[in-house]
């Protein structure tokens, strides 16, 4: 088995930051009313400035496949040209499109000139670690000597006032039930757009920063919980989830089937709890200890979770000081499937980190609590 290499990362936000202010002159008013929800959402999320793909009328400056390439095209250098890629592992919760692959559209893109081997991880969050984990696997087995992996979003596209107007229409109940007005529009204040890269490789790159990949880990707890966040179905009273493809298409736009929800009792519940006992595990299975790292860098959707995310961590024999962790949500957004890579690509490039540095990697996906978590060294 080779060792693995992130040799080189990058990062594409599109367009300019967009503050707490601006946000509805991109995404438009429901129902032409200002929200209710969102002052109380952001004031809890504390996330100050996002992107968006989208210019102030509302239309799309790129797409998901465009924000993928832009950040792949920047890990192209003298060292590593576009002909030498072997293989790309992409990401997303927000492809644009049911098929083909979101890494075909990426590829065909790149115009590369060559054949090359593509991978897709879809779902949420844990999308992106996924295709990391691809792409790792497959230089550490040897089956190629270098890969690209991307986690991406473009969420804005999906948050725009025209695909809740119609629910107001019907049900007018934005006014009669806030809390479905709560519910609908959590997401909303929440995402953003953007995309992070890594180039692997089976050997250090000279003069540069490199994080040698010690492990990837991976834990589900679809078999204790029901679901929590889902698109494309509607939950059913028991639990389960009922498929767009058994509504008749006439109901996918007045039960906003196509949106994406989430439980926010569920979130609150377990999101935290599972958290810290996934890496629990993970810390267990390798022997590893929390005074061993020197970074800790935990995707969240808010920052109403930060302080409950330590605590929890501390609960289970994992107290990290403040000073180790690192964070950059208020300033880029929740970016689901892109944001690990963003974070870490920051961190990579700050001129912080030091030779035999551990950073943990800690990445939740509420879809059905699902968890992954990634050590690096520095070298």
């Amino acid at each position: 088995m080779n060792e693995v290499y992130i040799t080189k990362s990058s990062v594409y936000l599109p367009n300019e930051p967009i503050n707490n202010d601006e946000m509805e002159n991109y995404l438009g008013l429901v129902n032409g009313k200002p929200s209710k929800a969102k002052a109380l959402i952001l004031r809890n999320n504390g996330i100050t400035t996002r992107y968006y793909a989208l210019d102030k009328n509302g239309k799309s400056t790129h797409t998901n496949a465009e924000i993928t390439a832009n950040a792949v095209e920047q890990l192209f250098d003298d060292q590593f040209t576009r002909d030498d890629l072997q293989l790309i592992s992409c990401g997303t919760t927000s492809a644009d499109q049911i098929q083909p692959s979101h890494s075909s559209m990426v590829h065909g893109l790149l115009n590369n000139g060559k054949s090359i081997e593509i991978n897709t991880s879809t779902g949420l969050c844990n999308a992106g670690m996924n295709a990391f984990n691809y792409a790792f696997l497959s230089v550490k087995a040897g089956t190629v000597d270098n890969a690209v992996c991307v986690g991406s979003e473009r969420f804005s596209a999906w948050m725009t006032a025209d695909k809740f107007n119609h629910e107001v229409e019907n049900l007018k109940q934005l006014e009669e039930k806030p809390i479905v007005a709560f519910k609908r529009e959590f997401l909303r204040w929440m995402l953003s757009d953007g995309a992070g890269a890594f180039l692997l490789q089976n050997k250090p790159r000279e003069n540069s920063v490199n994080l040698r990949v010690e492990f990837i880990d991976f834990y589900s707890y679809a078999h204790e919980i029901e679901t929590c966040m889902y698109s494309g179905a509607e939950k059913q009273e028991d639990g389960t989830l009922k498929s767009w493809a058994d509504y008749p298409s006439d109901e996918w736009l007045k039960e906003s089937i196509f949106a994406l929800k989430q439980d926010t009792r569920l979130l609150d519940e377990f999101i935290l709890k599972k958290g810290a006992q996934s890496l629990r595990a993970s810390f267990d299975k390798h022997n590893i200890k929390p005074e061993d790292m020197d970074h800790v860098l935990a995707h969240i959707s808010s920052n109403y979770f930060k302080v409950g995310l330590k605590e929890e961590f501390a609960a289970v024999g994992l107290d990290f000081p403040w000073e180790k962790w690192y964070y950059n949500l208020s300033e880029v957004g929740n970016i689901g499937a892109g944001s690990i890579f963003i974070a870490t690509s920051e961190l990579m490039n700050s001129g912080k980190l030091k030779k035999g540095e551990k950073v943990l990697l800690c990445v939740p996906e509420s879809g059905r609590f699902a968890y992954s978590c990634a050590l690096l060294t520095v070298c």
